[in-house]
């Protein structure tokens, strides 16, 4: 069973940057797709980014297009998510999740293990 904590939230102005991490425990990590969601007030949780386990093949959601990158090291069992110009609509609780299979889905139901989330404030 996995656990992932995630950290590397904040606050930050309009057009800034921010990277997060997700640690994992477990000896298996690169079996496991990563992705990263986000759920603002009010709104359902959506993708935001996913990456394979071995090949490290991504897919990201067109809002975080060449904004926002994804990456692993398999070795420290960590994922990350490089986020530039951001905007206050990024504003979210960002959430680390893992799923039992090398392909990253868009679907949050397609993940089994789920971190607790850390928040992203973008102010205008």
């Amino acid at each position: 069973q996995a656990q992932l904590v995630e950290s590397g939230g904040g606050l930050v102005q309009a057009g800034g940057s921010l990277r997060l991490s997700c640690a994992a425990s477990g000896r298996t990590f690169s079996n496991y797709a990563m992705g990263w969601f986000r759920q603002a007030p009010g709104k359902e949780r959506e993708f935001v980014a996913g990456i394979s386990g071995r090949d490290k093949g991504t897919r990201y959601a067109d809002s975080v297009k060449g904004r926002f990158t994804i990456s692993r090291d398999n070795a420290k069992n960590t994922v990350y998510l490089q986020m530039n110009a951001l905007k206050p609509e990024d504003t979210a609780v960002y959430y680390c999740a893992a799923r039992r299979s090398t392909v990253p889905e868009v679907g949050a139901k397609f993940y089994d293990y789920w971190g607790q989330g850390t928040q992203v404030t973008v102010s205008s």
